[in-house]
Parts: C-alpha cells; sequence; structure tokens
C-alpha cells in the first residue's frame, strides 16, 4: 500500500488542509476501482467500512491477488469533518459558501462533447483513453479559487479514470439502499445483493446540480448515446451512491459485514483475485428515482412514527402522526404509494413542511431535480 497526501488550497493564513489516499495494487495494471466514505463528513459508517477493507486490501496485496488497482479514501471531506459547532457535525454543506460537498462536480458530457468529436474513431478502447485524457486534461486545467473547489478537484483527479466508483454515505435512520444511474444496473445489482440492500434507486440523471457519482458515470452513457452514429464509446465507469443505512449505524459488525461485501464485489468484478460467494438474491427490485414518495409535516410538532426503514408499507397506510400538544390535534401522515420506506428523519420535533419519510415506489411520480438539497 502507499499513501498520497494531497494539500487542498488554504482557505486563510495560517492553515491548510490535505486528503489522504490510500493505493493498493499497481495504477496502469488492470481494472481501477475508486472508494471513498464520508464526503458528507456528519455520515461516519463509511468511515468504519473503509477500515475494515483496508485491512483486507492490505492481506489481499500481501498475497499478490490485486489483479487491478484500489484507490482508498477512507476520509474524503476534511473541510466538513472540521465544521463542529457545540459537539455538532455540519458536515453536508460547506458553511463559508453553503454549497453541499456533494454537488457541482464536473459536467464532462457539456464541457467536452464538442472538442470529442474529431478526436473519436472506430476502435472503443481507443475511444475510452481519448475521452480519460480529456478528462484529465480539463481537471489540470482548472485554477481552484477555493478550498472546497480544490477538494473537487483533487477527489475527481483520483476518480476520472476509475472502471468502478463506490460513494459511501448514509442516511439520518435508513435501511441500506443504492443510488445508481439506469445504464449502470446490470453492474451494480450484484453488490446490492451482497450488501443486501432494501432498495435500489436508477436515474438518468437526477435533474439537478451534479453529485459526485454522476459526474464519473454519468458522462460515459451520455457520450454512447451521444456518438452512437459516429464512433462507439463504452460505459467505462460504473458508479453508485451507496447509503450505509443510519447515521447511527456505526458499528463494528456491520462494518466488517459491509466490507466483506464490498471485497466480495471487487471481487466478482476480476480486481481482486479469488472466487467470490455468488451474489445471494436481491432482496429489492431497483426503482426509479421518479417514483420516490416524499412524505412532509403538514404542521409543527412532536413525531411519532409508525413505520420504520425496510418496511413495505401500502398506499392509504398511516406512517406517522405530528401531535401538537398546544391544540392536541394529532395529523396522520398516509402514504399514497406502494412501496418501502428506505429512509426517515432522525429528529422528532417537526417544523412545519419538515420531511418526514420516503418511499421507494414503482410508478414514477416525479420530475426535474430528484435529489434533496
Amino acid at each position: 500500500m502507499q499513501t498520497s497526501q494531497h494539500a487542498l488550497l488554504s482557505p486563510a493564513l495560517g492553515t491548510q488542509r490535505t486528503l489522504t489516499s490510500l493505493h493498493f495494487g499497481q495504477s496502469g495494471r488492470g481494472p481501477k476501482a475508486y472508494i471513498q466514505a464520508s464526503l458528507h463528513a456528519d455520515e461516519l459508517p463509511g468511515m468504519l467500512v473503509a477500515h475494515h477493507l483496508r485491512a483486507l486490501l492490505e492481506t489481499a496485496e500481501a498475497q499478490n491477488a490485486l489483479l487491478g488497482e484500489v484507490i482508498l479514501v477512507p476520509l474524503a471531506n476534511p473541510i466538513g469533518l472540521n465544521q463542529t459547532t457545540m459537539h455538532y457535525q455540519l458536515g453536508r454543506f460547506e458553511v463559508a459558501s453553503m454549497e453541499n460537498f456533494n454537488r457541482n462536480y464536473p459536467d464532462f458530457f457539456t464541457l467536452l462533447k464538442d472538442q470529442l468529436g474529431e478526436q473519436l474513431g472506430d476502435d472503443a478502447e481507443a475511444n475510452k483513453r481519448v475521452i480519460r485524457l480529456a478528462m484529465l486534461q480539463f481537471l489540470q486545467a482548472e485554477q481552484p479559487a477555493t478550498e472546497l473547489h480544490s477538494m473537487r478537484n483533487t477527489l475527481m483527479r483520483l476518480a476520472h479514470d476509475a472502471d468502478l466508483v463506490l460513494d459511501l454515505h448514509c442516511d439520518f435512520e435508513a435501511a441500506l439502499h443504492l443510488y445508481v444511474e439506469q445504464p449502470m444496473l446490470d453492474q451494480m445489482m450484484p453488490l446490492a445483493a451482497y450488501l443486501g440492500a432494501q432498495a435500489v434507486l436508477w436515474a438518468n440523471g437526477s435533474g439537478g446540480s451534479i453529485s459526485f457519482d454522476e459526474a464519473l458515470s454519468g458522462p460515459w452513457w451520455r457520450l454512447k448515446a451521444h456518438f452512437a452514429d459516429h464512433a462507439p464509446v463504452p460505459l467505462a465507469c460504473a458508479s453508485t451512491t451507496v447509503e450505509l443505512r443510519g447515521q447511527l449505524d456505526v458499528s463494528p459488525e456491520l462494518a466488517a459485514q459491509d466490507a466483506q461485501a464490498i471485497f466480495h464485489y471487487l471481487q466478482h468484478q476480476g480486481i481482486v483475485a479469488g472466487t467470490p460467494p455468488a451474489p445471494p438474491e436481491p432482496l429489492c427490485e431497483a426503482t426509479p428515482l421518479a417514483g420516490t414518495e416524499s412524505l412532509h409535516a403538514p404542521h409543527p410538532g412532536v413525531i411519532a412514527f409508525a413505520a420504520k426503514p425496510g418496511d413495505h408499507v401500502r398506499a392509504g397506510q398511516t406512517l406517522a402522526h405530528v401531535i401538537d400538544p398546544l391544540s392536541n390535534r394529532s395529523t396522520p401522515v398516509v402514504a399514497s404509494t406502494d412501496g418501502v420506506i428506505y429512509a426517515r428523519h432522525s429528529l422528532r420535533w417537526a417544523t412545519a413542511n419538515l420531511e418526514l419519510c420516503r418511499i421507494a415506489g414503482h410508478t414514477p411520480i416525479r420530475a426535474g431535480n430528484l435529489l434533496s438539497p
């Protein structure tokens, strides 16, 4: 294993943060996997999974079992990790800019499609190299003006040429679930099976500012469609956001279980040698992100949930009551779609219109920006 330190742009005199990446295997030999944890710095399960995965990768490397390269970033957001106020971690948004750490990554398709037209030929593998070089050249030419921009640029440089990208997150309270772009579903469903995911949510782009995983898989299916009559473009990067249950699901047992599942998937993908167990039967079917129902508090009050993450619910079922202790009003919050509750809030006091929980349904009911802020 080799350790690399990447200095971020200093935001103020006398301070500077660094990003650490761990490199296993040999760069340029075989397929490449990139795995990062806690891009939202208040989402800690991924850090513990990375700790257990590191041990598995170190053993595999010592046994010469690395058939490709694995880059592991156990702590992808040193900026957010330092945003602690009264013992509370403000890890989703940068306080300086109010930007979500998992938004505003490069739209490589829009940036590169015009210049690539004359560079692509009849060889899909050669086209893959051309596209990855163009991505790298764009990243090298960027001149970040802020610490946040420099962090995004550093993460993209590490991941832009990966064949497989796993971005480890979690929700407030949740069942394990994945976000995947539809063209990558076939490659990601074995991972969902190994992890025991209870929801897999797909989209062809989420419609908002670009998240980390979409910045890496999105260009390939979009360029493939754009150049369909001109040149073959492979689906060269399969990426996913893995939501490792809830913020409090930080335990050695779960982390070891999830790390082993990811390691088996790396074997399944031919990045690590060895025959993994066959993927078990998946616990869910993939459903459209546009089919997600988000339920909100009808008024302020105490939240009394009547269903938990992982529960399969039916339209018309009461999932919570919001109780106003002053007026003695108790209002039921009712599902309007069938599906599985994959996430709910960790708060038990609702301000007006607070998002309470989400249901993964099979029928599209939304359009536009499908991600939360």
